[in-house]
């Protein structure tokens, strides 16, 4: 585990030092995503300048559950970004070199995919956060700290493991599986608000399908003080199960990988 992480650390510092190479093009990008996630932002700020509230959810508790999507949604995509760009690995030839080094082939997906201009959007999770939490009236004790943290930790894993699907898939199609946006950026999007204001049937197949209710619906009850059962709290630890799902689906790919020939 030890090893792991240090080998991950050394992939993100070759990634650093690329990156400041040429760093007015890094901040020009960086800048451009911060702004185009900052529309999402602007988008509730017009809607609550017409309205009091949504669904019974205030502008303050709309921008906690926003900000929480996208900080997590951002991280997952930096961190896991060699999912995302796992079909041109496949298609390369790339990921027979990965086999025969004397390191997991994950682990090296994961470095050398790394992306740091995905702080940006980050960033605009933060400072949303700070705008929600200052809008609403949030009893802020230590289990909802906690609430809020697992919620951002759940996140993270969720839309990680949604990524290494995509990855595993390719195995099979070699190219890339654009329907998976639908679960990812869709979700984000969608995200912004609290599930329940989609209906029931969304609900459902967030809930048994994929299990977005876990980091969003359910914990943000407990967090706005909705419900006072503490349990709701602990509802993004269930993705667990999810992401190993996810990395049990990740094996079967490898097991049955074909090298292009590229």
């Amino acid at each position: 585990m030890r090893k792991g992480i240090l080998i991950y650390g050394r992939y993100v510092s070759v990634v650093l030092r690329s990156a400041m190479q040429y760093r007015l093009s890094f901040f020009l990008m960086a800048a451009g995503r911060f702004l185009i996630a900052f529309n999402g932002f602007l988008g509730i700020y017009f809607l609550f300048s017409g309205f009091s509230e949504v669904k019974g959810y205030t502008y303050g508790e709309i921008l906690l559950c926003f900000s929480i999507m996208q900080l997590s949604f951002s991280l997952a995509e930096c961190c896991a970004n060699g999912f995302k760009k796992f079909s041109g690995t496949v298609k390369r030839g790339e990921f027979d070199r990965m086999l025969v080094r004397p390191v997991s082939p994950m682990l090296q997906v994961l470095g050398s995919g790394f992306e740091l201009g995905r702080i940006a959007p980050a960033l605009t999770g933060v400072m949303v956060l700070f705008i929600g939490i200052k809008n609403c009236s949030v009893d802020w004790t230590i289990g909802r700290t906690a609430a809020l943290f697992l919620m951002l930790l759940g996140g993270i894993f969720l839309f990680a493991g949604l990524f290494m699907i995509e990855a595993a898939v390719c195995f099979f199609s070699i190219e890339n599986t654009e329907c998976m946006n639908v679960l990812t950026y869709g979700a984000k999007e969608h995200g912004k608000y609290p599930i329940d204001i989609y209906g029931k049937g969304l609900m459902r197949f967030c809930t048994y399908v994929i299990p977005y209710t876990m980091v969003q619906y359910y914990p943000l009850q407990y967090l706005l003080g909705k419900t006072d059962n503490c349990f709701y709290a602990l509802y993004p630890l269930g993705v667990t199960v999810f992401v190993l799902l996810c990395y049990l689906l990740w094996r079967v790919g490898v097991r049955h990988y074909k090298s292009t020939g590229s």
